[in-house]
């Protein structure tokens, strides 16, 4: 029975993330994602509260993955090098599907504000390493990179990727290395 609860989790993850690309997310019911995960109803509410919960899961998961993936241990408290960069364009590419029906979605706020929070914590501490512009507010320029870096991989999951991930990352690059270079 254990090896079908991973099964039966990931079969209810695959049916959301497919009906949500047919559907706005507040349309979907629990019924749907049971109906197309070939499970029954309880299962569903076994493994999240509500979709709500299912969708949040889903988001932070792949947040989850994509920060393993893209970035070791020991870089996750500093900004990413370029070929850090590099391997996070390719992923998303790998993973458009995912981040697209996020992004394209009524809900992608709940999206993008994981996102935010994912290079929150990294910008920060990067500020606190250098130091930074005394003409330069640092909650000013917290908010202004995260924007802008969000607002970036944003434009380019919704627009279907129309530059290559080696473009992304030298533009990408050169737009933030000197403001965050101190």
């Amino acid at each position: 029975m254990a090896k079908r609860i991973p099964k039966s989790r990931q079969a209810i993850s695959d049916a959301f993330m497919r009906l949500m690309s047919e559907k706005e997310f507040e349309s979907i019911t629990i019924n749907q994602i049971a109906a197309e995960a070939n499970v029954n109803r309880g299962t569903v509410y076994l493994h999240f509260d509500d979709k709500y919960d299912l969708r949040e899961q889903c988001i932070s998961a792949e947040v989850n993955q994509l920060l393993r993936h893209c970035m070791s241990g020991d870089d996750l408290v500093h900004l990413p090098s370029k070929t850090a960069l590099l391997h996070t364009f390719e992923y998303l590419e790998q993973h458009a599907s995912f981040y697209s029906i996020m992004l394209k979605s009524k809900g992608s706020m709940v999206f993008r504000n994981q996102m935010e929070t994912m290079f929150r914590k990294s910008l920060i501490e990067h500020l606190n390493s250098i130091h930074l512009d005394q003409d330069r507010n640092r909650d000013i320029t917290v908010k202004f990179l995260i924007s802008a870096s969000v607002g970036v991989l944003e434009w380019w999951i919704i627009r279907s990727m129309p530059y290559p991930p080696s473009v992304m990352v030298e533009q990408f690059w050169n737009l933030l290395n000197p403001v965050v270079e101190g």
